[in-house]
C-alpha cells in the first residue's frame, strides 16, 4: 500500500515537472506525516550472526520503486503506414477514424470496457489543439479533453471568440497509457507516441490547419522530438514547425489548474494572442487585457 502511494506521488511530481513546474511548497506537518509513515512501514532490524562475507562492500539500500511512467516497458510493432483514400475530406476522416478504432495494437492496449479516443471538431478548422494522451474521463467518453483540463481548454477557446466546434482537438496517443493500477495517469513513452504519430499525421493532412497548438511538455516532445534543452519554459510563445505547419508550444490547461502562480493564465493567454494575430483573428481591447493583474489605484496627493 505504501509503495503504491509513494509511486503515485512520484508520478504526480513527474507530471508537474513535465508541465513546467519547478518548485512546490510542502507544509511541514505533511512532510512529518509522510516521514512517520515510512518509518512505521520499515521492517525492524534483526540480529545476524557474524559472517565472513560481512567484510565485503555493503550494497546500497534498495531505492523506492520508480513510477510506472519510468518502469513501463511496452513492446510495440512498427508504426503503421497510413495511405489515405482518394476521396473528399469527410470520407477520408471517417476512413481514418475506422482505421484507428479497429487498430489491433490500439485495442490491445486500451483498458477493457474503455474506448479509444480519435479526435473531434471541424474538418476545416484553422486551429488544431494537440495534447499528449487521453485520461480517465476521455477514455470513458471516447472524446478528447472532456475532464477538468478539457473544460478549461473550452473556456480558453471561447475567450478567443471561437467554440470547440470551430477548432479541432486531438491527442498524439489514441489510447490512455496503461498503468498497473486502475487510478492515476502517466505520460506516454516515446515509443508509444511514435506508434501513434502516423495517425496524427493523417489527421493533419485531412484537416490542413493553419496552426497547431502543442499543449504541454510531453506533447511538445512528441511533435518536435526529444531535446533536453527545449524546455517548455523556454520555447512557449515562440513559433516552431511541425511538417511545415506553424506550431505554437504552450502550457497544458492542467498546469493552470495546479499552478499557484497568479500569472499562469496570463502567460498561456499571451501565447494565444500571438496565435490569434498569426491567423488574423480579431482581438478586442477586452481580450488583450484578459488575466492582466489589476493595477493599484494610486490617489494623487
Amino acid at each position: 500500500m505504501l509503495r503504491d502511494i509513494l509511486g503515485l506521488m512520484t508520478q504526480c511530481l513527474n507530471e508537474l515537472k513535465n508541465e513546467g513546474v519547478t518548485h512546490l511548497v510542502v507544509e511541514e506537518k505533511n512532510l512529518n506525516a509522510l516521514t512517520q509513515a515510512v518509518r512505521a512501514h520499515a521492517k525492524p532490524e534483526t540480529t545476524q550472526t557474524p559472517n565472513p562475507a560481512a567484510n565485503r562492500a555493503t550494497p546500497p539500500p534498495p531505492e523506492i520503486a520508480p513510477t510506472p511512467a519510468t518502469t513501463q516497458t511496452t513492446t510495440l510493432p512498427q508504426p503503421p503506414r497510413i495511405e489515405l483514400p482518394q476521396e473528399e475530406p469527410h470520407a477520408q476522416l471517417a476512413w481514418l477514424q475506422k482505421r484507428v478504432l479497429t487498430c489491433p495494437t490500439c485495442n490491445e492496449h486500451k483498458r477493457p470496457s474503455k474506448q479509444l479516443v480519435f479526435g473531434t471538431g471541424a474538418i476545416n478548422a484553422e486551429i488544431f489543439f494537440c495534447g499528449e494522451a487521453p485520461g480517465a474521463e476521455e477514455e470513458t467518453r471516447g472524446e478528447p479533453f472532456v475532464g477538468p483540463a478539457g473544460q478549461l481548454l473550452t473556456k480558453i477557446i471561447e475567450a478567443m471568440g471561437l467554440s470547440r466546434e470551430k477548432v479541432y482537438i486531438a491527442n498524439i496517443m489514441k489510447w490512455r497509457p496503461e498503468l498497473p493500477t486502475p487510478y492515476g495517469d502517466r505520460p506516454p513513452t516515446r515509443e508509444e507516441m511514435a506508434f501513434c504519430l502516423p495517425f496524427l499525421h493523417a489527421q493533419l493532412a485531412i484537416i490542413k490547419p493553419k496552426v497547431i497548438v502543442a499543449l504541454g511538455a510531453t506533447a511538445i516532445e512528441g511533435l518536435l522530438g526529444h531535446d533536453p534543452s527545449r524546455t517548455i519554459g523556454k520555447i512557449h510563445g515562440h513559433w516552431q514547425k511541425f511538417n511545415s505547419i506553424p506550431l505554437m508550444p504552450t502550457y497544458h490547461p492542467s498546469y493552470l489548474l495546479r499552478s499557484k502562480n497568479p500569472q499562469a493564465k496570463r502567460i498561456l493567454w499571451e501565447d494565444m494572442l500571438l496565435l490569434m494575430e498569426h491567423i488574423h483573428l480579431p482581438i478586442s481591447p477586452r481580450q488583450r487585457n484578459f488575466f492582466l493583474a489589476p493595477q493599484p489605484n494610486i490617489n494623487p496627493a
